[in-house]
């Protein structure tokens, strides 16, 4: 019995000096390598993330000081989230948004969760904060990045909120998958799923490929000037695409690029995801309110896809709407299968896709905007 008591006596010592925090985080930690790995749901973020989760909260852990090296040359200053960006661009095919242009309407109308969860989060946070927790919505891990960290990086007493911000934009995004079906089910009738949306292929000039990012990157920086660094290099990323001469280069950028930053951004912001900083009662509510803005950004654009169909004699199909957000391609990909779970002959991957295409754009203006009246206000 003496054994046990000395144990029993030991695990109160433990959860006395508050290390059951440091389980809490090596279980966060688990569940995000069991998504990575499992479910795989954005393993080259998710597993550097839950792995770096664990790590830096190990006691006197000697991973620290590396990753808040890290942190300050990759995430503060902004670098990792904008190269990023031109792996992304390089990613996009802005074909099927050229040919049926209305489609950015959708893009534009899914961005609705996000100045209204602004509001509402303003009543429980100070205004950049409760900016910062808005642009989750989009499901625009980059964008998050960039919002949080230049309305809170220089206030040390905000990193965990920093942190939290940063785990549920990727987190949400990940878990589009989950998180969407049941949204789009709820607001639209098997009627309006079913659906059917001709697509005729409209051919679409080199020109006007090379130089639609370059006219963007102009009016959107005209638009929102905080979001000119942000859209420069997503259309960067495009133009390098798209210009015929640096396919080697575009390659590279959409595979290689791509996939080490989002890497090296999964285990840097692990650094902000140390106990004492990201357990506390604001970070649930963050998490509660970008999950409440995701929901409402998927929504938005579905509602406004039926509010459109009021008045148009070729009806759209209103998941198309939901494509809105982000998260690309995985949102128009969702959309798509939905589709053709109703209807196995109801093909939406194109227009799905323009629309996911579009909030692509749509997103990184509306983090402009954000960063615009947070400043304001």
């Amino acid at each position: 019995m003496d054994k046990f008591q000395i144990l029993y006596e030991n695990i109160l010592a433990f959860g006395e000096n508050g290390n059951w925090k440091m389980i809490v985080m090596w279980i966060i930690g688990g569940i995000l390598i069991y998504l990575a790995i499992k479910k795989q749901m954005e393993p080259t973020l998710l597993l550097p993330m839950g792995f770096g989760a664990i790590i830096v909260n190990i006691p006197y852990s000697g991973a620290v000081e590396p990753l808040e090296t890290l942190f300050n040359a990759g995430i503060a200053n902004e670098l990792f989230p904008l190269i990023l960006f031109i792996g992304i661009g390089a990613m996009i095919d802005f074909g099927p948004l050229l040919s049926n242009p209305k489609l950015m309407l959708f893009g534009a109308a899914a961005q609705f969760g996000i100045f209204f969860t602004f509001c509402l989060a303003s009543v429980f946070f100070p205004t950049e904060v409760a900016a910062s927790i808005g642009i989750i919505g989009a499901a625009d891990g980059p964008t998050a990045i960039a919002v949080a960290n230049t309305l809170l990086g220089d206030d040390p007493t905000k990193g965990g909120y920093i942190a939290a911000i940063m785990v549920a934009a990727y987190s949400y995004m990940a878990l589009v998958p989950i998180i969407q079906p049941p949204i789009i089910k709820l607001c639209t009738t098997k009627k309006e799923r079913l659906i059917r949306m001709p697509y005729t292929q409209k051919s679409v000039s080199k020109t006007t490929r090379i130089l639609f990012p370059i006219v963007i990157s102009i009016v959107a920086s005209a638009v929102a000037p905080s979001s000119a660094a942000l859209i420069g290099f997503l259309m960067f990323g495009n133009l390098i695409r798209e210009c015929g001469v640096l396919d080697s280069l575009s390659e590279t950028a959409q595979k290689v690029l791509a996939n080490l930053i989002t890497i090296f951004l999964g285990i840097t912001i692990a650094f902000k995801m140390q106990a004492d900083q990201f357990l506390s009662p604001a970070t649930l509510l963050i998490l509660g309110l970008g999950l409440f803005a995701f929901i409402f950004d998927t929504a938005g654009g579905v509602f406004f896809a039926k509010f459109l169909n009021l008045f148009l004699k070729e009806k759209i199909n209103p998941m198309i709407g939901a494509a809105g957000i982000s998260a690309f391609p995985m949102s128009g990909r969702i959309v798509h299968k939905m589709g053709q779970d109703e209807d196995p002959q109801n093909f939406l991957l194109m227009h799905s896709i323009g629309v996911n295409v579009s909030g692509q754009i749509a997103s990184v203006i509306a983090g402009g905007l954000i960063l615009g009246f947070a400043n304001y206000f």
